[in-house]
């Protein structure tokens, strides 16, 4: 049968993908951002936040900070992308959000598995959301970094996708399913695949499985519940197949953002930690918005890999602004 090798969880963003010297223009965002979301379901502007904290972040989200933390950022990626060369997987499963890429307002699947042959990604700049800061210096390097400077093309593994998407048609998991991409400089797959493919990969074209999550629009987002649930089915699912391939499962995304939680961060990391699902299943919606809705990915992981071991775990709040908006990073391994 088949069996995950290795289960490993990374963040994305974009100060993942350039270096420190473009943290403080890329997070001047921040300052009129109206609608930052907090953890306990409220949405505030920066102006509100910054008279809510104080400004107490200001001596963490200094250029020094930026450049330490960058580095042990960029560490981690290292030591994630050896742990998956090691694992020598057969396929990679990627477990991550669709932000406009692949998946419109006229269809946006709550959750879907790209099973073709072929996997396309789109050019950042052609995304509508994203055009805006097409301008700006670091928008290349970043790009680049999410293999969506251009068209990419990576193999996928349609007859193991497929096997995937009926065995959990079989077990109540309505799953969406999607074959093709007609155009891949209108809609292809995006950055929650691209950076995986482009950071970790060494370069190795290993065939990719993307399973996308609707975590950002409402109103079909899957609750911490459900997304734990079909983790577990998506398990099941694996170790059932005939075939004998070694699978590497990856979360793709968050942790808390655009405002760091950073006891949100680790009650999700501890619950994975110790394979205490339940906690994670009660994670209620309020705190799984905006950014910080991409903790759904690796609550699906986490509901997939509930008996493996944690061999490590790192974590930085990269503060970014004095009210405390920027983003909550996590990297981490389990295996058995």
């Amino acid at each position: 049968m088949a069996e995950i090798a290795l289960a490993i969880g990374t963040s994305h963003t974009p100060l993942l993908s350039f270096g420190a010297e473009h943290w403080e223009r890329y997070s001047r965002r921040d300052l009129s951002n109206s609608r930052l979301n907090l953890s306990d379901g409220r949405w505030i502007s920066y102006e509100n936040l910054l008279a809510e904290t104080g400004g107490k972040f200001a001596d963490v989200a200094t250029f020094e900070q930026f450049q330490r933390k960058s580095a042990l950022c960029q560490a981690a990626l290292d030591r994630l992308a050896n742990e998956l060369e090691a694992a020598a997987p057969d396929v990679v499963v990627i477990v991550t959000d669709d932000q406009g890429e692949l998946f419109h307002q006229t269809n946006l699947p709550a959750i879907s598995i790209f099973y073709g042959d072929e996997v396309a990604t789109m050019p950042r700049a052609n995304v509508p959301h994203m055009r805006h800061t097409a301008k700006e210096p670091f928008f290349e390097i970043m790009a680049a970094a999410y293999a969506m400077d251009k068209v990419h093309r990576f193999p996928g593994k349609a007859d193991f996708a497929r096997e995937l998407i009926e065995r959990l048609i079989d077990k109540d998991i309505d799953i969406g399913a999607a074959a093709a991409i007609e155009d891949p400089e209108k809609a292809g797959l995006g950055h929650g695949v691209g950076f995986v493919v482009k950071r970790l990969f060494k370069g190795k074209q290993i065939p990719v499985i993307p399973v996308l999550l609707n975590t950002y629009y409402p109103p079909n987002a899957p609750t911490a519940s459900r997304c734990f649930a079909i983790g577990q089915a998506l398990r099941a699912a694996i170790e059932e197949s005939p075939s004998k391939l070694r699978v590497a499962l990856v979360a793709s995304g968050g942790l808390s953002h655009f405002v760091v939680d950073e006891d949100l961060d680790m009650r999700v990391l501890q619950a994975m930690g110790d394979g205490r699902g339940a906690e994670l299943k009660a994670l209620t919606k309020g705190a799984l918005n905006s950014g910080s809705s991409e903790i759904r990915n690796w609550i699906l992981v986490a509901g997939a890999i509930e008996n493996m071991k944690k061999r490590w775990c790192e974590y930085q709040a990269l503060y970014r602004q004095a009210a405390g908006t920027g983003i909550g990073v996590a990297f981490g391994a389990w295996g058995n």
